[in-house]
């Protein structure tokens, strides 16, 4: 379930310092965020944000995406429906109120978060929102996900592929906001499930995921045919291609 939305109200405290000498932008008091469907407009942002994941897990060696690759696989010219195929949301962040959605198809969840500490956004040029002619609003993480099917069931559920907060972002209880937003998705709109791994190494993604209410299969291990193994396959086939000439 999506956590309780509040609406914006007048935050009591906001500290700017955007000078281009620093590049930072300091917010105390309330934070304002927009949770809301990426765009073409935001590839270099989800291309970075992509990367970054993999420097958090020391997997830079196997990040093969570029900005082409990935508005191919998830801004199609012919998508399917919506929330079918690769779909990421994206939770920006802002020291003054967003405006109002208007009508999509899906509506920008909006609520705002009481700050116990300062935070510094650090990169504002390259993190700043290329969404609307708001200019100060940047774009904290994303959450990965798409339509997946099983055996177990007659409708699709979502596997969650990836949730990711830059550093400035973390512990000020947004991961709950954007989970809890693709899980009213998908109950909101047909799907039996949310699943995906959870890092048994990772306590604190471990307890977070718990405490979202998913539950974790000891029984089952994580498989995968990948790389060299699978190249194996098709080399196969194209030896019994040429057998049979």
């Amino acid at each position: 379930m999506a956590p309780a939305l509040q609406q914006p109200t007048p935050s009591e405290t906001i500290t700017i310092d955007a000078s281009s000498e620093s590049n930072n932008v300091t917010i105390t008091g309330k934070i304002y965020t927009r949770v809301r469907l990426a765009t073409k407009s935001d590839l270099s942002h989800i291309y970075q944000l992509f990367y970054q994941i993999h420097e958090y897990h020391n997997y830079t060696h196997l990040y093969k995406a570029t900005e082409s690759s990935l508005a191919n696989l998830l801004f199609k010219e012919n998508p399917l429906p919506l929330f079918y195929g690769p779909s990421v949301l994206l939770l920006e962040v802002s020291p003054t109120p967003f405006n109002e959605p208007t009508n999509e198809g899906f509506k920008p969840v909006l609520t705002t978060f009481d700050l116990k500490f300062p935070v510094v956004e650090g990169q504002v040029e390259e993190f700043r929102s290329k969404y609307d002619n708001k200019n100060d609003a940047y774009i904290a993480g994303y959450a990965f996900f798409y339509a997946n099917y099983s055996c177990f069931y007659d409708k699709p559920g979502f596997y969650f592929e990836s949730l990711y907060f830059r550093e400035s972002y973390r512990k000020l209880g947004m991961g709950s906001l954007l989970f809890g937003t693709v899980a009213s998705i998908a109950a909101n709109n047909g799907f039996v499930s949310v699943e995906g791994i959870v890092a048994v190494w990772n306590k604190k993604s471990y307890d977070f995921y718990i405490n979202m209410g998913v539950e974790i299969f000891d029984e089952f291990r994580y498989g995968k045919l990948h790389g060299e193994n699978l190249q194996k396959y098709a080399d196969k086939k194209e030896k019994n291609d040429q057998g049979s000439c």
